[in-house]
Formats: C-alpha cells, sequence, structure tokens
C-alpha cells in the first residue's frame, strides 16, 4: 500500500509545472513560467527520462527508488513514468494552454484518484466505480477550462 502511495504522489507531482504555469499566468502575472517555459521544461524532462530509462532497461542504472517505484511487469520493458512523460510532453508541444492544462491535469491527478479506487488490483477492464470516479474528477478538473461539452469528452477520453 505504501508503495502504491508513493507511486501515486509521484504521479500527482506532475501538477506542478501546469499548476504553476496557471499560478503566474493568472495569480501573480510576472511572465517567469510562460507556456515557452513550459514546453521546454517538458522537453528536457522527456530527454532525462529517455536517458534515464535507456540506462536503467540496460542495466547501467540500478537505483533503489526503480525497485519501489515500477511494478514488477515494467523492469523489462519500458515504465509508465516514461510513458507518462512522453505523453505529457507530447500534449504540451500540440496544445494551446486551454487545452493542454486540464488534459494534463487529468493526468496527473485523475489517473492517481482512479488507481486509488481501483485498491491496486490490476485489471483488463476497471470496474464501474473506478471508471465513475475517474469520469467526475476529469470532468471537475476540465470543466473550468473548456465548458461543459468539451469537459465531458475530454473525460470521456481520460477515462
Amino acid at each position: 500500500m505504501a508503495l502504491e502511495l508513493g507511486r501515486r504522489l509521484v504521479h500527482a507531482s506532475g501538477a506542478v509545472v501546469p499548476g504553476a504555469y496557471l499560478l503566474d499566468e493568472h495569480v501573480l502575472r510576472v511572465g517567469v513560467v510562460t507556456w515557452r517555459v513550459v514546453q521546454a521544461v517538458a522537453v528536457v524532462g522527456l530527454v532525462v527520462t529517455a536517458v534515464l530509462e535507456a540506462a536503467r532497461l540496460s542495466g547501467a542504472l540500478e537505483h533503489p527508488i526503480y525497485d519501489r517505484l515500477t511494478r514488477e511487469y515494467e523492469q523489462e520493458k519500458v515504465a509508465g513514468y516514461a510513458l507518462y512523460v512522453l505523453s505529457a510532453t507530447a500534449v504540451v508541444l500540440a496544445f494551446e494552454p486551454t487545452v493542454a492544462v486540464p488534459a494534463l491535469f487529468m493526468l496527473t491527478l485523475g489517473d492517481p484518484v482512479s488507481g486509488m479506487l481501483s485498491t491496486g488490483e490490476l485489471r483488463t477492464v476497471k470496474r464501474p466505480r473506478v471508471l465513475g470516479g475517474m469520469f467526475l474528477v476529469s470532468l471537475a478538473l476540465a470543466y473550468p477550462f473548456v465548458g461543459a461539452a468539451a469537459a465531458v469528452a475530454g473525460a470521456a477520453g481520460a477515462t
């Protein structure tokens, strides 16, 4: 359970970058964390992730954190965190903040909630309460940015 909580917290920490962008853009208005900065951070993060993951898979890098935060089935495959960083970077580069920020929040915050609702079980098809929880959290995260119709579509896609 503690390991899964650690995985969820690492996952949720990804909300810091889009959160910092929103804080700067809409509250502080100092222009330090611009969308270009977010894109640059994402690209640098992707490069670092690719190097670390290549080293991990080749056996050149063995660190206890990988043993704790990767699942057994990820030991010989690309780990979920690398796919997470890849998809987040693609979204940041392909979309404007109005779409990208809620998408990132759905990934970084909605997915860990879904994981907590699933009680750690790995299933091909998630239980209805897990799907419903993911949908509602994603809807709540998207609605302030894109309105009802787009939020429902985004939440359905995230679920």
